[in-house]
């Protein structure tokens, strides 16, 4: 069990895990009424940043709330919070609007673009131990979403489809779409490391830990 976190941590990880799997299964169940199958539903799923940062974040949040120690760590928690961040950002931004959202599609954009970049902050602010993120943590955490991009940059190139408009390089072309990427990038590395100095502040800011009192000699 992890004891980095008490009941009531492990609750609202638990109410927070319920929120996440409760929009994928929508999503997904609306995918595949539109698209015709699971298979098909998964396939074009996949594409999206949202989608794969959800799952993401349900599967630390389960665990989290399971009292497993690899789900909690302050490293990963904080660099999942950085990303659903980003998600509710460029949404936020980029994306809010350009879409007429229906039924199950609706309800899962309410719960992936914007409780998932509340509920996953919140936690973070309340529950997850502070002090112990590193100044490299930021170049570290941006692993994932290069890593995406590299995919979904890929993957365009075969079947000639990209999940959004600032990415798609059959329309804007290389150039654009790589200033787009650099200067998301450079967005998620600043965002990082005013994350990681919170971080510090915090951890500076919680009361010491009141040290054992001594027995009171003999006699005394």
């Amino acid at each position: 069990m992890d004891d980095r976190y008490s009941a009531n941590a492990r609750a609202f990880a638990g109410l927070i895990a319920l929120v996440a799997w409760a929009g994928l299964v929508v999503q997904f169940g609306a995918s595949t009424a539109a698209l015709g199958s699971p298979a098909a539903a998964a396939w074009h799923l996949a594409r999206f940043f949202t989608i794969l940062t959800n799952v993401a974040l349900a599967v630390a949040f389960t665990g989290t709330a399971l009292g497993k120690p690899a789900c909690g760590g302050p490293g990963l928690l904080g660099g999942l919070t950085l990303s659903i961040l980003l998600v509710g950002a460029v949404y936020s931004l980029l994306l809010a609007g350009t879409q007429v959202l229906t039924g199950g599609d609706r309800y899962a954009n309410v719960v992936m673009h914007y409780a998932m970049p509340i509920l996953a902050p919140l936690f973070w602010l309340l529950y997850v131990p502070k002090g112990h993120l590193r100044a490299r943590d930021p170049l570290i955490w941006a692993a994932y979403p290069l890593a995406y991009l590299a995919y979904v940059l890929a993957r365009g190139g075969v079947d000639g489809t990209y999940p959004y408009f600032f990415l798609d390089v059959g329309k804007i072309g290389w150039a654009a779409a790589m200033a787009n990427a650099a200067g998301i990038s450079a967005g998620f590395l600043l965002a990082g490391y005013l994350i990681v100095g919170l971080d510090r502040r915090l951890a500076k800011a919680a009361p010491a830990a009141m040290p054992p009192m001594e027995p009171a000699p003999p006699g005394g």
